[in-house]
């Protein structure tokens, strides 16, 4: 667990097991608005079931009882992982609460012995905010990687732990 001081009040970074009314909400409006965006075929956001599954750490950034925001990994191999379902709830964006956890999931990588996180993003420019903080944390632009195949709607970035 980590807690972050963010405006003032404090934000508890958890792993989250995913059986909380709550976070099914929050990440069905992250499915939602995924689906809304993103063309059929180009949407590579995980359902609940997906998320649940060997081989994936889920964390929430909570205050209180309120889901602010999440992210994930997913293991590629023992080396390598890709971060998935990152999303801040829309009232609370320009707090940092993506910045935070991020550096958490960097963090928490490095100590499950990951020393690469890749990931897929959209292209379009409603991803823009999203590209922008992955660069800010030392990603860079990449090929595709593991099953990912080039797509007009998804850029892929990578970095080293």
């Amino acid at each position: 667990m980590s807690i972050v001081n963010s405006g003032g009040v404090a934000v508890r970074i958890v792993v989250d097991d995913l059986t909380g009314p709550e976070i099914e909400a929050f990440l069905q409006g992250h499915i939602s608005e995924m689906r809304a965006v993103s063309p059929p075929g180009s949407t590579h956001a995980l359902e609940l079931k997906s998320l649940r599954r060997p081989g994936v750490t889920f964390w929430s950034a909570r205050e209180g009882g309120v889901v602010l925001g999440c992210g994930a990994i997913k293991e590629i191999d023992l080396e390598h992982a890709e971060v998935k379902s990152m999303r801040t709830d829309p009232s609370h964006k320009n707090r940092g609460i993506a910045s935070q956890l991020l550096n958490h999931i960097i963090a928490e990588s490095k100590l499950m012995g990951y020393t690469r996180l890749s990931l897929e993003t959209g292209a379009s420019d409603f991803f823009e905010p999203a590209r922008r903080l992955y660069l800010k944390h030392g990603f860079s632009y990449c090929e595709p990687f593991a099953e990912y195949r080039e797509d007009p709607h998804s850029l892929f970035m990578t970095r080293t732990l």
